[in-house]
């Protein structure tokens, strides 16, 4: 599968909007732009983790805490989070924007935008993005962490979204 490119916003390390430019050239420079991400629960608090497709052109075959992607020209963080809950694991939801921060860890840098949502159990994931999946504890993520190979990503927000909920209680 091919490298499709997206138009995403330039930002600066305020997050305003500076110019449109391809997430590709984005990535190459070096430049800020924003990407959503969600950590799934369901009613019972697992953690839904996932296993890239090998087809993806960023990380195949790496696993993620979160799921997203970059936010369209346009989106607010919300937005770009439902949309691609939808895309990925065909759910309608509305994901709660927990907090952002400049994300160093990947192919460039970011504003990563972590939200949470509770969806159902039955998620039905687009077989070209995800190759597995599965409800974890918080217990069970934290010796996959270890084990697993996961995508930079989801290291950092993962770590910063448990400290976000930490400091909530």
């Amino acid at each position: 599968m091919g490298v499709v490119d997206e138009w995403v916003e330039h930002v600066d390390g305020r997050d305003r909007v500076l110019g449109v430019v391809s997430r590709r050239e984005a990535i190459r420079e070096g430049w800020l732009h924003r990407v959503a991400v969600t950590v799934c629960r369901d009613d019972r608090g697992r953690i839904l983790v996932h296993r890239r497709s090998e087809q993806v052109s960023r990380f195949p075959g790496l696993y993620e805490v979160e799921v997203g992607g970059a936010a369209h020209v346009g989106e607010s963080y919300e937005q770009a989070a439902a949309r691609e809950l939808a895309e990925e694991l065909g759910i309608r939801a509305l994901p709660r924007l927990l907090f952002t921060f400049i994300n160093r860890s990947g192919l460039s840098p970011h504003w990563l935008g972590v939200h949470e949502a509770v969806v159902p159990d039955a998620v039905v994931p687009d077989p070209d993005e995800v190759a597995w999946h599965g409800w974890l504890t918080e217990p069970e993520l934290g010796s996959a962490l270890l084990e697993w190979r996961f995508t930079p990503d989801s290291h950092e927000a993962f770590s910063r979204y448990l400290a976000f909920r930490s400091a909530q209680t």
